[in-house]
């Protein structure tokens, strides 16, 4: 049997369709439901559905009325705070394209993203770094003022056209910016049974920062969509208050990425009865995390495999979870195949490239301004999606590794490349490469070999460059000198040499 599973299709995204109206129409059917809460120790911020509906459509009219045309992209640079899914959703309702982006970007970073995609505007609350350039900056706290602004109208429309984009790290080292449509939030419904086993009676809590995509999906807009309540920790919880978080505000299902899990189980466990299960997905979930968890709350998690381009199409659920070893199965109404270097399906059991069918409703319509990077993806049906995997007899994937130099940090994709360009700008590296390093069984690392030159850097020096250039989650952990790198015929850095010990450090 060929490792190809086809269960579409999937029911069509209604038309005419509006992203954020699909987001928020419970707010017409029960205004005054629990719609979002931000927690800590102290107490809660509450939002209903109402007052999230008329904060994100004041705040649509107040882009268009600030002289903003649909079409046009906005930059948000804004912290871990509700402003940001509200700028997002806003900017939606009124049909211009937002772009959300990660506050730990330097003016460097951000420069180069914003000269890809020429943003109309940039919205930015204080504290952050912003592009340079000559473009109107719109304050959070004139975000604040437009909540109370008369509400936009939905800005209804074809659901196969440009909703947003976001980046992620190319393989050639420049991040590039992944084009969604609005029918990918629809497509998100495979997951709600595929894996999260969400209903409207859950309180779904997601220990990530508003302005991360993993969070502003399965932590807001699926709950949201869904009829449910969403709760986000304070930007000041830590990971060893989260568990009495999850007792307090009676939480059903509980979204990190493995890290967090890890810190967690750093310190005791209180006890949380109505805590059905966890979700797990940005990189692997170690086995040794996965039992741990389950032994210290007697709740299971279910893990996903997904990226920027799809989201997530690979999951464990509570009514098919994953069998030992594996990441789970492809979520009822997808088409995937493992592909060898034919392009062919292989054999279920023999490794190849994960694919996805070309016209999932989930998948992205390319990278902006990149149509030859977003051919190079896609070959005859299928979408390449680079993850190395394997599928049992069942169906199940066996998740096997990268077939290229791409690391994790974090549930952040990094390029080798974007952090070697940026650490071999100081003056005392001649070259370098950098690598995800695995520094215990369940724990990764970003570590950078590096050629000294005359005067070869201490430590210190390297951290500080690297702060200057480059977002905290890219930063190398760890600096190792080397005579020189290993490479291979084509004088290309051999990558997997360093990973395998190359030398030892």
């Amino acid at each position: 049997m060929h490792a190809l599973i086809d269960s579409s299709p999937f029911d069509p995204c209604p038309a005419p369709f509006n992203l954020a109206a699909y987001v928020l129409a419970q707010a017409e059917a029960a205004p005054e439901k629990s719609a979002l809460q931000i927690v800590s120790p102290t107490g809660a911020e509450r939002w209903s559905y109402g007052a999230l509906a008329r904060a994100v459509r004041g705040i649509g009219s107040g882009f268009l009325d600030a002289g903003l045309k649909p079409g046009e992209r906005v930059l948000l640079r804004l912290g871990n705070t509700v402003d940001f899914p509200l700028a997002f959703l806003g900017a939606i309702a009124a049909g211009l394209v937002p772009v959300p982006t990660s506050s730990q970007l330097t003016a460097d970073e951000i420069t180069a993203m914003a000269a890809q995609i020429t943003p109309a505007a940039v919205v930015a609350a204080e504290g952050i770094a912003l592009p340079g350039g000559d473009r109107p900056v719109i304050t959070s706290e004139a975000l604040r003022r437009w909540r109370a602004n008369p509400p936009c109208d939905w800005a209804m429309g074809s659901p196969d056209r440009l909703a947003y984009l976001i980046f992620t790290s190319g393989t050639s080292g420049n991040p590039r910016a992944v084009m969604h449509a609005h029918r990918a939030v629809w497509a998100r419904r495979m997951m709600w049974q595929g894996w999260y086993g969400l209903t409207s009676r859950d309180r779904l809590m997601h220990a990530g920062a508003f302005n991360w995509t993993y969070t502003l999906g399965t932590g807001l807009m699926d709950p949201w969509a869904s009829g449910g309540t969403a709760l986000i920790p304070d930007s000041s919880v830590t990971p060893a208050q989260l568990a009495l978080l999850l007792k307090r505000f009676d939480v059903t299902i509980f979204a990190a990425a493995p890290g967090v899990y890890r810190q967690m189980l750093r310190a005791p466990m209180a006890p949380m009865p109505h805590l059905r299960h966890g979700l797990s997905a940005g990189e692997k979930l170690p086995d040794q995390t996965r039992e741990a968890w389950t032994q210290a709350t007697g709740t299971p998690i279910y893990e996903a495999l997904g990226m920027s381009e799809v989201s997530t199409y690979i999951s464990a659920s509570p009514t098919h979870p994953a069998p030992a070893g594996t990441s789970g199965y492809p979520q009822r109404g997808r088409k995937v195949a493992v592909l060898g270097e034919d392009g062919q399906p292989v054999p279920r059991g023999e490794a190849g490239v994960m694919a996805v069918g070309r016209d999932d409703p989930g998948l992205f319509l390319g990278y902006w301004g990149q149509e030859d990077e977003t051919a190079a993806k896609f070959r005859g049906e299928w979408f390449l999606t680079g993850d190395t995997v394997s599928m049992d007899e069942d169906g199940a994937i066996r998740y096997l590794g990268r077939d290229d130099d791409m690391m994790n940090a974090g549930g952040f994709r990094v390029s080798p490349l974007e952090v070697e360009k940026a650490m071999n700008a100081h003056p005392g590296i001649v070259e370098s490469a950098a690598i995800e390093a695995r520094v215990s069984e369940t724990t990764t690392i970003l570590a950078l070999y590096y050629v000294p030159g005359a005067d070869a850097p201490d430590d210190a020096s390297l951290i500080a460059h690297a702060e200057a250039h480059l977002a905290r989650y890219k930063q190398p952990r760890r600096f190792i000198a080397i005579d020189a790198l290993p490479k291979g015929a084509n004088n290309k850095i051999n990558r997997r040499a360093l990973r395998q010990g190359y030398p030892a450090p």
